[in-house]
């Protein structure tokens, strides 16, 4: 596959006994696990098979997901700990002032007053609104949670991301 490929979800554990797989999402986009798609498994860098969606249901915040002829636990056993990935060619057009996860993932985050506070390493969807967890040099990872009250700018093609602090964010 010479097409660039973005994770939308890792395989945590297994399902029951009849293939299903319990998948972290990691996509703001629910329908990429609509029944019909197509995602690709990948272990380390190597892409392993490409599986057909037959089944999704949402059980205690996580995706759970059956694929097409797949149908005993020992068949996905194995599939623990891989990424689910998309190829760049399904990937939709974003309104203005909206961005993928991988886009923001990798930022570098400075204060309105220019104090960098570290890298986007992950983003976690809580409920109402995402939270940035970022990655200091020192010290424990901050919270930033994506509202317009806090983050002030996004430069995708920079990699930065500038901030207004609210009281006790980064303390």
């Amino acid at each position: 596959m010479e097409e660039k490929l973005y994770t939308v979800g890792k395989i945590i554990n297994t399902h029951g006994i009849r293939g299903d797989v319990k998948v972290l999402r990691v996509s703001d986009f629910e329908e990429r696990f609509d029944i019909g798609n197509t995602l690709f498994l990948v272990t380390g860098n190597k892409v392993v098979t490409e599986l057909i969606i037959d089944g999704h249901r949402i059980h205690k915040g996580f995706d759970l997901v059956h694929f097409k002829g797949l149908d005993n636990i020992n068949d996905v056993e194995h599939f623990k700990g891989s990424s689910l990935k998309i190829p760049e060619s399904q990937l939709s057009e974003l309104e203005e002032n909206e961005y993928y996860y991988h886009e923001i993932i990798g930022c570098e985050v400075f204060t309105s007053d220019g104090v960098s506070l570290g890298m986007v390493k992950e983003i976690l969807s809580p409920g109402a609104n995402d939270v940035w967890v970022v990655k200091q040099q020192k010290g424990k990872d901050i919270l930033i949670p994506y509202i317009e009250d806090v983050v002030v700018e996004i430069n995708i093609e920079l990699k930065r991301i500038v901030i207004e602090p609210m009281e006790g964010l980064i303390d």
